[in-house]
């Protein structure tokens, strides 16, 4: 049973990060399962309504079901109520585009956002996304708070990933990364240019009370021809701002304070 329940969570984590559909053939090979086996827990997966097909024995995609739990757990947990007013007022303050990252095992979800720019260029992903941690700003806030050795086994259990897949700038080794890393524990913050994808920049810092566990990272991204090194570093007041306010706050979310309700006890932060 648990062979076939990994690989149809495989299957889901696959369709998740698949821009478009994918086809049977493509999605066996990916997870290096039969296509008979993955075929037969596709089926089940459209019976419960959490995968379609584009077309009569055509390609896969996801259905709007999970992302509808999942919003659905967010909003009972208090996360939009304790933490959106305070990404709204950085928004307005920076004219860029903030979001908050949680903590969620040995990765960071993006979980809710305010966008600050009105007008020109505007960076605007898809919450629910998980943050590549070798080369996006919450990825190396969060991993600053850890020694070097638990955070690169974090950022190889995750990879790199391919150099075609993010920005100019992104570390492409784990030498690379840890220089990187260790920039970003000295300032307090993690500051990318261009790292995460092209013509992005970005801002960070880890959302946690004095002596506890980081809960998650806010961050502030825009465009590298608007959101500067200069703005950047302009910004980073107002950052660690509401940084502070939140995680001051985070009892009101029963999920923010189980993030934060354990003391910095295990050995792998060292902050």
């Amino acid at each position: 049973m648990s062979g076939v329940l990994e690989r149809t969570l495989g299957i889901l984590e696959l369709l998740s990060i698949q821009d478009n559909s994918i086809e049977l053939s493509k999605l066996a090979k990916e997870l290096n399962i039969p296509k008979s086996a993955a075929h037969r827990l596709l089926a089940d997966l459209i019976k419960y309504g959490y995968v379609k097909q584009v077309k009569e024995g055509g390609e896969y995609i996801l259905t709007t079901k999970l992302v509808s739990m999942g919003l659905s757990h967010l909003s009972k947990s208090g996360v939009f109520d304790v933490a959106q007013p305070l990404l709204d007022r950085l928004a307005e303050q920076t004219g860029e585009l903030v979001r908050l990252a949680i903590v969620d095992g040995d990765r960071l979800t993006w979980v809710a956002r305010a966008q600050g720019s009105r007008q020109g260029l505007r960076y605007d992903p898809d919450m629910g996304s998980i943050a590549r941690l070798s080369c996006s700003s919450s990825g190396w806030a969060w991993l600053s708070t850890m020694k070097d050795e638990d955070a690169i086994k974090l950022v190889s259990k995750q990879g790199l990933g391919s150099a075609k897949e993010f920005g100019p700038n992104a570390p492409k080794s784990l030498k690379a990364f840890v220089k990187a890393l260790q920039e970003s524990r000295k300032k307090g913050f993690s500051l990318t240019q261009e790292t995460y994808a092209i013509g992005l920049n970005a801002l960070a810092v880890p959302v946690a009370l004095n002596g506890h566990l980081p809960m998650g990272t806010i961050s502030v991204a825009g465009p590298s021809a608007r959101f500067t090194q200069n703005k950047m570093l302009k910004v980073v007041p107002d950052l660690l701002s509401c940084s502070a306010q939140l995680a001051a706050a985070s009892g009101a979310s029963p999920l923010l304070a189980r993030s934060m309700s354990h003391p910095r006890l295990d050995p792998i932060y060292a902050l």
